[in-house]
Formats: structure tokens, sequence, C-alpha cells
């Protein structure tokens, strides 16, 4: 039997298991997917595009430590994501910055509303849309007003399944507008791994000490043990690290907790290029959310063919089979997760690591930094 096992070969599972493997112990980690990898697993498709089947990751951190840790690993390609939306079939930048004032106003007003901006909130790189709603200045509020009603308001519709009406500018508070003509990220390092990222963690489960079962269900083999304090797999008592659903684990024992799915439609176009930005966003569209352009992350030579990914938002429902992706975090929802987390502490043996687990959104560095740490 192995000294730990870990359920879940993603991002959390993965680095854990290689930090115990060099410890000297053994470590095996199930997991029900045919594959490796979690939800940043790569694969080539039919033109030799390497292409994300859950969605476009890249890593993006200023932690030295995880930036280590990565690249033991994987030589990094530096990349840095380009990001749009299209509103009114003018594609721009995401999040909006300056560009997007100078693509939609005239010059003089561009100029004066740029001005504005920084007069009125001097220092700062950003603003969330809701502070420039509430601005005192008309020009900022007009501005803020058609990001809204074009962008934030019909995307946030779509991704959280309300109706346009039912968006509240509350939602939107960690939403920023930038200001000035900077992208993104302002990460220190940004990057994909040379290779694509299942490359990565094949590197990193290479270790002897290490044993992974893919298409293996571990609830089928774990067994809560209340009177004892225990979780047991196979009917051993051994230290388990959960990367899994924390609802699922339990049975749904408290209700599920809510989640928004996605569904990828996947196309491979005889074109050397779809979209200007690698990610856009289309809020107008009917349907759907964003598309993905495969080719460009990063970019790919596909010798006259290119390969987008259109994703549609749809509900999470646990008998459907499909996949968890961003929890709906209310006051209720964590409420129950609290009563989830609470409830594994009786068992002395389990550990909870990862988004999934604790019901948190979170970036993949923040899960390696917390992945690094387990004890």
């Amino acid at each position: 039997m192995a000294d730990t096992v870990i359920i879940g070969a993603g991002v959390a599972g993965c680095t854990i298991a290689r930090r115990l493997a060099e410890r000297g112990m053994r470590v095996l980690i199930p997991d029900r997917r045919g594959h490796i990898g979690g939800n940043a697993y790569d694969a080539p498709d039919e033109h030799g595009i390497r292409v994300q089947r859950y969605g476009p990751h890249i890593f993006h951190t200023s932690d030295e430590d995880v930036y280590g840790w990565i690249t033991r690993f994987c030589e990094p390609e530096p990349y840095r994501p380009t990001t749009a939306a299209v509103i009114d079939g003018i594609s721009t930048p995401a999040p909006f910055n300056f560009r997007t004032i100078d693509q939609f106003y005239a010059p003089e007003t561009a100029a004066t509303l740029k001005r504005k901006l920084k007069e009125h909130y001097p220092g700062r790189e950003s603003v969330p849309v809701t502070e420039l709603l509430a601005s005192d200045d008309e020009g900022i509020r007009e501005f803020a007003a058609f990001l809204f009603e074009k962008d934030y308001k019909l995307y946030t519709a779509k991704q959280w399944n309300l109706k346009p009406e039912e968006v509240d500018p509350s939602v939107l508070k960690r939403v920023p507008v930038l200001l000035s003509y900077a992208d993104r990220y302002t990460d220190r390092w940004q990057f994909i791994p040379r290779g694509g990222f299942t490359a990565f963690f094949e590197r990193m489960l290479d270790h002897p000490n290490i044993e992974v079962r893919l298409g293996t269900d571990a609830l089928e083999h774990l067994a809560p043990d209340e009177t004892a304090g225990k979780m047991l797999f196979d009917g051993e008592d051994v230290p388990v690290v959960w990367t899994g659903a924390v609802d699922e684990l339990f049975g749904y024992r408290f209700g599920v907790l809510p989640y928004r799915s996605l569904r990828f439609e996947f196309r491979s176009l005889e074109q050397d290029s779809f979209q200007e930005a690698a990610v856009t966003a289309y809020p107008q569209a009917e349907g759907y959310t964003r598309i993905t352009e495969y080719t460009k992350i990063p970019p790919q030579d596909g010798k006259g063919w290119t390969s987008i990914a259109i994703e549609y938002p749809i509900p999470f429902d646990p008998a459907s089979g499909n996949e968890r992706y961003y929890p709906v975090l209310t006051a209720e929802s964590q409420a129950l997760n609290e009563r989830y987390q609470e409830y594994a502490k009786r068992f002395r043996n389990l550990s909870l690591c990862g988004r999934l687990a604790e019901f948190r959104y979170l970036e993949m560095d923040q899960v390696i930094k917390e992945a690094l740490g387990y004890q």
C-alpha cells in the first residue's frame, strides 16, 4: 500500500505527489479521467495544433517559489496572452483600457476623457466599472454606462444565467477598467510550458515513488469511518489528500454546492487566423460568451488551419457528468461550504487541497503555492 493517496492528477495533486515522492514516500494517484493534468490538459488536434480541452490556461505569477517549482519541470516559453472583447463588431482590449476609448470616441473627446480619468483617479492603475458609474463627472459616467450596457451586463447575464435586467452593477465590483494602454497581466512571469501542459505534468509525475491510476473513481475505494475519525482507502488507514469536489466526497449529505459549467464547441477552420486576440469575449453574441483560438496560444503553425473553441455557459448538474468551472459564491453557498469543511475535520487523516476541495476560484499559481505548503 502507498504511504499517501492523493485523489486527482491535476495541479494540486501532482505538486503534492512530487514533493512527497522526493521525500522518499510512495504515492498513489487515482484519477477518474483518462488523462493527467486536470483542466490544464492539452493535446494536438487532427492538424497538429495543441489544444486545451477545458479552456485556455497560461502560467502567470510573481512568486519566486512558484516560478522555481514550475520551471523544474519545463522550459518556460514566454507568452503574453492577448484578450479582447468584440463590441458592435469592433475588437477592443479586455480589460478595457485607453485604446478602447480611442476606438469608440472621436480624437478630441477621447483625449478629454482620458485626461479626466487621470485627474479623477490620480496614481491609480485601474478603477472598477462600478466606481466609474458613480463618478461625479458626466463624461466618465457615460463611458462606464456604455461599457456596462454593451459588455459587462450582457456577458455576466450569460455567464451566470441571469436576465440582463437582473445584473446589478454591484456584481462587477472587481472588474477593472485600466487607466492606461497596459494589457491584462502584470505578473513578473507569464509563459506556457514549452511542449505543452501535459508534458509538464508528465515530467512532474516521472518519479519511481509515484503510481498513477487513470480511469479510477476514488469514491469506489474510499470509506469514511466516523467512529474512528479516519478516511479509509480500500479498507486501509492511510493519509488521503482529496483535490476533488468536497460535496461529492461526502455524498452531497448537506446539499450540492453550486457551480456554473461550460460546453465547448471545437472547430478546425481552413484559414490562418480567425480573430485578432487569442481569447475574445463576444458579449452581444447569442448563447456563447467567448472564443479561444488555440493557434495563438502560443503562436503555432497550423499549416493553413486554425483551431477554435466556442464557449457556452451551462448549468452544472452532478447527474449530467459535466465539469465544475466557476463556483457560485453567495452567502448561502459559502455557509454550505463551511459545513463541509467542518465535517471534513472529523477525519484526522484527510486533507483538502485545491479549488474544488475548498470551493474557491483559484489561479494555478495560487494552487501550486498552497500545495507547496502541504506537510
